[in-house]
């Protein structure tokens, strides 16, 4: 049942090793420009949409001055022409800078989108390549947020923050050069908040860039509980859980919307200044300029365009507040999908850029005739395969520990030394929580072993690139994942670009799937997110057929047949051993039935192999196997395994 994350005070993210306090202390603006590489391809067009902007701005600020000139010039010498052209001026001047500003949108959004739409594919592309230990450690949500809101966030930044910054800086610069240059008595009046206004920016953007870092956090969390409580829908109605799942949700968001609320106190209390002192500044101005004019210091012109430009600059120096509350907000984003990114991938791996998957063939890939014919003809194994003591499947000395396993705890698997002769199939036997299934996803690489090596054919798995390994094993598990596609399409996952109709069918046959072909648009059926309209025995043998599809040379099977039931098991398993009679196969078993499609049997225990035989042999020799294979004390006899193996003929 889905649970409830632990709080995001609580907590950091488990790849984020960097001290809260030095986090905290950490500079937004060095943050940020981790973002440059992603930047640096649109940099023209968004300097030319910040120098349009500024461009928009001075026009705005030559209004003022304009005013000025009516007042003084054609509104004192009562002058209709002179108005008329002076209003001509400034609704040239309007038009001019609202077609400035509607360039700079045109500029930047079509690129920024792009710049998203990179960052977005890296990340997913970097996930990919992150081993299966990162995503056991990382919540979904937390990673589905950093893949979307955050991206949302950094792209908003990159359109207005970004630019308004740089144009509302230029913008108050001038505009206080003009104002001084009108009357300095008055400029230093309008100067005289700036200290007070700068000394709360600074302690602002300490305070909320914990709040906001905390806030997203906990939207990651909020996430994850909304997607688990979806996928595992059925399990809370099944249980009755949904008040339990509405309380753990409505927790979150009342702690969210505390956050919220701090983060919005915080925004009061600048906006508060930031908009006070300036405005009792600019009332301080309009009485000693008044008194100027009446005392004839100061044109009545001069006071009009003095006061049009402090309230011209009223948007710009409003704006600091939200300015640098997003620009935090948005280097907590990219902290956040740093450290994602920053994450090590599978060795081998490339960090940027395309997976070596989707790169083209490695410099060191194998022989041509890994990959095999296309035509339906192909054999599962390669014939021309060496034949020497060290091929097919070997594990030499092999060791594994998890990498997030407590100091000094004793690995799971242990100098697991087994070979699985060319052609041979062998099955995995031992009790729950014997290692079966994390010695299987050794082969893949799924997990890298710790020490030792495992070979296929001689060559240690290690050494071979990724998509040359995974191209000779295929691997179904116990528990069957397919994605929000057809039927079809999840099958075929299996095998190469180049397979067909003839190599579906052939492996749906394989595995008993011929119930695809009754679905409503037959194998173009979708299936539905984690194919969860189907049943359990269906996703399984649809798991199955992809393993097949790509007729590997290697095949890694978990408990391939658990979800079936009898009549079905014994359809799949007589179409199985004509598959593993061509093939190398690893099949992790617990029921006699899946054992004797093997050859010979491994048993596994206290993550060593104990023993190493025919199924007859072992139950005559080995009471840990007999016990598991009967489910009592060893009594299966002889004549019970002759019968089973009789039946299943």
């Amino acid at each position: 049942m889905p649970t409830q994350p632990a709080p995001a005070e609580d907590r950091t993210d488990p790849d984020d090793s960097t001290d809260p306090a030095e986090r905290a202390d950490r500079s937004a603006v060095r943050t940020l420009l981790r973002l440059w590489p992603y930047v640096r391809p649109v940099r023209v067009r968004l300097f030319t949409a910040a120098t349009v902007a500024v461009l928009a701005s001075c026009v705005g600020l030559v209004i003022p001055l304009v005013l000025k000139w009516m007042v003084d010039g054609p509104v004192a010498d009562r002058d209709p022409a002179g108005v008329w052209l002076g209003a001509l001026y400034l609704l040239l001047l309007g038009l001019a800078e609202a077609g400035l500003f509607g360039l700079r949108r045109w500029l930047v959004a079509r690129p920024l989108a792009g710049v998203e739409a990179g960052m977005r594919a890296d990340l997913y592309g970097h996930l990919q390549r992150l081993p299966v230990a990162f995503h056991d450690r990382w919540a979904s949500g937390q990673l589905l947020s950093r893949g979307t809101t955050d991206l949302m966030l950094l792209r908003m930044f990159l359109a207005f923050p970004l630019t308004f910054l740089l144009v509302n800086g230029v913008t108050i610069l001038v505009g206080l050069i003009i104002m001084l240059l009108q009357d300095w008595t008055l400029g230093l009046v309008i100067l005289g908040p700036a200290v007070p206004v700068i000394i709360t920016c600074v302690v602002f953007e300490k305070r909320y860039a914990g709040v906001a870092r905390l806030a997203q956090d906990q939207v990651g969390d909020l996430t994850t509980v909304v997607e688990e409580s979806v996928l595992g829908i059925r399990i809370i109605k099944g249980f009755g859980r949904h008040r339990s799942q509405a309380r753990a949700f409505r927790d979150l968001s009342l702690t969210l919307r505390g956050t919220e609320l701090r983060k919005a106190r915080l925004l009061s209390v600048i906006w508060g200044v930031i908009i006070a002192l300036p405005e009792l500044a600019i009332g301080a101005a309009l009485v000693l300029g008044t008194v100027q004019v009446s005392d004839g210091e100061l044109s009545a012109g001069t006071l009009v365009a003095f006061l049009s430009t402090a309230l011209a600059l009223r948007w710009p120096i409003d704006s600091i507040g939200f300015l640098l509350a997003m620009t935090q907000e948005a280097a907590t984003a990219t902290e956040r999908y740093f450290e994602v990114m920053d994450a090590e991938p599978e060795s081998g791996t490339v960090r940027t850029g395309l997976p070596p998957e989707d790169a083209g063939p490695a410099e060191d890939a194998g022989p041509a005739e890994d990959a095999g014919p296309s035509e339906d003809t192909r054999p599962f194994s390669d014939d021309a395969r060496p034949l020497s003591e060290n091929a097919g499947l070997r594990f030499d000395g092999v060791q594994f520990r998890y990498p997030d396993a407590p100091e000094g705890s004793p690995p799971v698997l242990e100098r697991i030394d087994l070979h699985i002769r060319p052609g041979e199939s062998m099955a995995l036997v031992g009790a729950t929580g014997s290692g079966k299934t994390t010695l299987t996803a050794l082969v893949p690489r799924l997990h890298e072993v710790t020490s030792g090596r495992i070979t296929l054919d001689g060559r240690d798995i290690a050494a071979m690139p990724r998509t040359t390994l995974r191209e000779l094993v295929a691997v179904a598990f116990e528990e069957p994942t397919l994605f929000s596609a057809s039927v079809g399409e999840n099958v075929l996952m299996g095998a190469d670009d180049r397979a067909g109709r003839g190599e579906l069918d052939r492996a749906l046959a394989v595995a008993q799937a011929g119930f695809a072909h009754t679905l409503p648009q037959g194998t173009d059926t979708q299936v539905g997110e984690q194919g969860l309209s189907l049943s359990g025995g269906q996703r399984q043998r649809l798991a199955l057929a992809r393993a097949v599809v790509g007729r590997p040379r290697f095949l890694v099977l978990d408990d391939p047949l658990s979800a079936l039931d009898v009549h079905t098991e014994a359809a799949v398993e007589a179409a199985l051993r004509r598959v593993l009679a061509q093939t190398t196969a690893l099949i992790v078993a617990h029921r006699p039935s899946t054992v004797l499609l093997a050859d010979r049997v491994a048993l596994l225990s206290g993550g060593r192999i104990t023993a190493v035989g025919t199924h007859h042999e072992l139950l005559r020799t080995n009471a840990e196997y007999a016990w598991l294979m009967s489910g009592a004390d060893g009594t299966d006899t002889q004549e019970t395994a002759d019968r089973r193996e009789e039946a299943h003929r």
